[in-house]
């Protein structure tokens, strides 16, 4: 099996060396091998989902934390383009 770098990983997917070292410590990356103090990763491995929110919406967060009597940045924009 070919495997490439940490270093080749994070060009071909376009991510930073450390996010590519995070990935491989929470498993994310599957077949990614520790040799020593490297990570052997397959040249065929795709690059992980990004499991972060998409819609950029944070469910409840604006009434959750909103304080009384003080406006939001969103307050007064409906139906503003």
């Amino acid at each position: 099996m070919d495997y490439m770098t940490i270093s080749e990983a994070a060009t071909k997917w376009n991510l930073s060396n450390r996010r590519i070292q995070t990935l491989c410590s929470q498993g994310r990356i599957p077949g990614a091998e520790r040799a020593g103090y490297c990570w052997l990763l397959p040249k065929d491995a795709e690059k992980p989902v990004d499991a972060r929110i998409k819609s950029g919406k944070y469910i409840g967060y604006s009434e959750k934390y909103k304080k009384p009597g003080k406006k939001n940045a969103t307050d007064g924009l409906e139906g503003k383009a």
